[in-house]
């Protein structure tokens, strides 16, 4: 078999659209629904973040894998990104902390990845077009054969992908001790999520996402949170009908990325398909309550419809995207529950989101 680095590698798109380049990391072949990433630097905690679960990710920064890989730098177990799309992917890096080349993380990981790409010109294509399935090959040169693959993969419309990342046993996080205690729903959570909670002082247990409200009550919480996670948040049943639990019992609730979407799916908003979803470190976010505008981290591909969330008398809106005023956060008028679409956890150069989990604490502490 050829060197991984040499080898031909192709990409083909749902629309006939080919792309040729080069293999990188694992030779084999994966698809999944394409997606872009604007953020110039976090390539490692975006592929480890469980929200990219089915997805093949281009990444548009033209160097990925300059600085190396750390072990202490990713946000879940595994790297959850299907495969991924670069111009040039190093297996070189000069980064003194690194413990390993992106090269031989892909390979411990088994991920496969196409290099040599234009991905200007294809980041511009899913634009246009929407987002859309795709196949990425390495060890089959036979057109034919993976357009018939790729007209196997299911749509992400419609599909429950977050009990597939969801953690399969309970867990605890922080110190027993500590009076406040926070039930987690997993549906894909982050590290440092959970390390955001813990930091303010919260005792903390993570549950399986299908844990049923009253398995969720034995741990007597004081808050609940609902957390990120990949997919359509359309036919998750079972989780609208916790969160509605939560929301019935007055519960102070506090949602991020599919948890807010959850909670306006608990309060009937309905959610769609975006055409090519938001996902980087540079979105442009306005809290409306403080006039102050948030540079923030992004990573969804569905939202919440803002015509049925401005005419539910029971929501306030108290985030708008500065890009294109889609909803970025909700307040329930009438519960102690709230949440934001993008992530307050990630960090893209400020930490301009991070008061959100104090006013989550503060709401907690006054229930």
């Amino acid at each position: 078999m050829p060197e991984t680095k040499t080898a031909p590698a192709i990409l083909i798109l749902a629309d006939g659209t080919i792309f040729n380049g080069t293999a990188f990391g694992k030779v084999g072949t994966a698809t999944g629904e394409i997606c872009f990433n604007t953020g110039m630097t976090g390539y490692q905690e975006v592929f480890t973040d469980p929200s990219y679960f089915g997805q093949v990710l281009i990444m548009n920064n033209v160097h990925i894998g300059n600085y190396g890989v750390k072990a202490v730098d990713v946000e879940s177990d595994s790297v959850k990104v299907k495969a991924v799309i670069g111009r040039n992917l190093e297996d070189k890096y000069s980064r003194f902390m690194a413990d390993a080349s992106l090269q031989d993380y892909f390979e411990a990981q088994g991920v496969v990845a196409i290099d040599g790409i234009d991905t200007r010109a294809l980041v511009a294509h899913i634009r246009t077009q929407g987002a859309m399935n795709c196949i990425i090959s390495s060890e089959i040169t036979d057109v034919e054969e993976l357009k018939r693959l790729l007209n196997e993969v299911p749509s992400m419309d419609g599909l429950e992908l977050a009990s597939a990342v969801s953690t399969s046993e309970h867990y605890f996080l922080g110190d027993e001790k500590n009076e406040l205690r926070i039930a987690v729903l997993d549906f894909g959570i982050k590290k440092n999520i959970l390390n955001c909670l813990v930091e303010r002082g919260a005792y903390v247990k993570v549950h399986n996402a299908k844990t049923s409200f009253e398995e969720l009550e034995r741990f007597q919480p004081h808050g609940y949170f609902i957390s990120n996670g990949p997919g359509d948040p359309a036919p998750m049943d079972y989780a609208v009908k916790t969160v509605k639990q939560i929301l019935a019992a007055d519960k102070p609730l506090f949602g991020i990325c599919l948890g807010h979407q959850l909670l306006a799916l608990a309060n009937d908003i309905p959610t769609f398909k975006m055409h090519h979803g938001h996902r980087g470190l540079n979105h442009p976010v306005k809290n409306i309550i403080s006039g102050k505008s948030e540079i923030t981290t992004q990573n969804h591909g569905f939202g919440v419809d803002p015509k049925a969330v401005k005419a539910n008398d029971n929501i306030e809106i108290t985030h708008i995207n500065l890009n294109d005023e889609s909803i970025e956060g909700i307040r329930i008028k009438n519960k102690k529950a709230f949440s934001v679409q993008y992530h307050p956890e990630a960090t893209p150069g400020p930490h301009d989101s991070r008061y959100l989990f104090d006013e989550f604490i503060a709401l907690i502490n006054t229930n």
